[in-house]
């Protein structure tokens, strides 16, 4: 986990320096292409095993969400402040929870709607709507994070019957002809550095997501939920460092309870389903 905390953390802060030069939608396809050589080992370990499924169409749907959250996040992150993009990309496993309870007739008890209202409560720190105007970025990154929440309830329903291979697999073979469509129409040949860049973040970015799903199968969710706040020390480090970004006070206590929020969820989900797999928070997610 602490590992897929660092590697996100990276992958934000070259999104930002690639996106001076190249439209985000453009980042999204050659991130999904260069993401392809991370899960090569399992298709020539296994041929096609790791592509066996009864889900197509759900998969199909996760991806569809995730790569529309990808490239909402990504545009956000091009111009707002990398701390402020992370602490609102933890929504995310709220909105997976109340889009379960909605529309799949999940049951949630009081302590768990606490929670979520806790988290909610810590979007309003950080936004401050009223007291401060709300950041274009700011809005983009809450719409992200509704689409990467739906996206995060499809893979835990693969979860019951497909690997964390077979999920990564899928998300790579579809994401990139579903993204190729939307950068068509910013197009621009990369350079040799920008490609450079590009095929970086593609494997930073596939192997994260990948340690994180397998962090999430070895050990209880209150065990390694909290680690990945790290994520936004790394990202706020990173945005001081080379951006010179200083992230508001507002912003870490907002994101402090908005992460307390989705940890407790995940525990509880963990506790009353011990058997259904717990979603994390991502970056469509980084």
């Amino acid at each position: 986990m602490l590992l897929a905390t660092v590697g996100f953390s990276m992958v934000s802060g070259m999104i930002r320096h690639v996106s001076a030069e190249l439209h985000p939608f453009e980042i999204v396809f050659f991130t999904s292409i260069f993401g392809f050589p991370v899960v090569l080992p399992w298709l020539v370990r296994d041929g096609i095993k790791p592509l066996r499924t009864k889900r197509l169409g759900l998969h199909f749907l996760r991806v569809a969400m995730g790569v529309t959250a990808m490239m909402i996040a990504f545009f956000a992150i091009s111009f707002t402040p990398l701390a402020l993009v992370t602490a609102l990309n933890f929504l995310s496993p709220i909105f997976t929870a109340v889009i379960a309870v909605l529309f799949l007739g999940e049951v949630m008890r009081i302590r768990r709607w606490i929670a979520i209202l806790v988290g909610f409560a810590g979007t309003l720190v950080v936004l401050r709507p009223g007291i401060e105007p709300i950041e274009f970025g700011a809005m983009l990154m809450l719409i992200s994070a509704l689409f990467g929440g739906t996206a995060m309830l499809c893979i835990k329903l693969l979860g019951r019957t497909d690997t964390s291979v077979t999920i990564t697999c899928y998300a790579v073979a579809l994401r990139s002809p579903m993204a190729l469509i939307p950068a068509l129409f910013v197009w621009q040949w990369p350079t040799g550095t920008q490609l450079l860049w590009l095929s970086v973040m593609g494997i930073l970015f596939t192997a994260s997501t990948m340690s994180l799903a397998q962090a999430f199968r070895d050990a209880e969710a209150n065990v390694v939920a909290p680690v990945f706040f790290f994520q936004l020390i790394w990202t706020a480090t990173i945005g001081y460092v080379f951006f010179a970004e200083i992230p508001a006070l507002y912003t870490w206590i907002g994101a402090a309870m908005i992460f307390a929020s989705t940890t407790y969820v995940a525990y509880r989900e963990r506790v009353n389903q011990p058997s259904t797999p717990i979603t994390a928070p991502t970056l469509p997610p980084a």
